[in-house]
């Protein structure tokens, strides 16, 4: 992992597209900005994670699905 110091106002480039800039810092709070393509996603980690699980969910219960369709033949 990169660890990087930045103040208010600073921004890090990632790649050609993508732009972190330090928005405000308050406390134990940090806000940011975040310029990228509409093509790329972005997400917070607990809201991938959580798109994730139920998507694994949801491939269960599609191929448990598809197990009672074959033995119905």
């Amino acid at each position: 992992m990169l660890v990087l110091t930045r103040k208010n106002g600073e921004t890090i480039k990632i790649g050609d597209d993508i732009e972190i800039t330090i928005v405000s810092s308050k406390n134990d709070q940090v806000k940011i900005g975040i310029k990228a393509p509409k093509t790329i996603e972005i997400l917070r980690k607990e809201v991938y994670e959580q798109i994730q699980e139920e998507n694994q969910q949801a491939s269960k219960d599609i191929s448990g699905l598809l197990v009672n369709l074959k033995s119905r033949k």
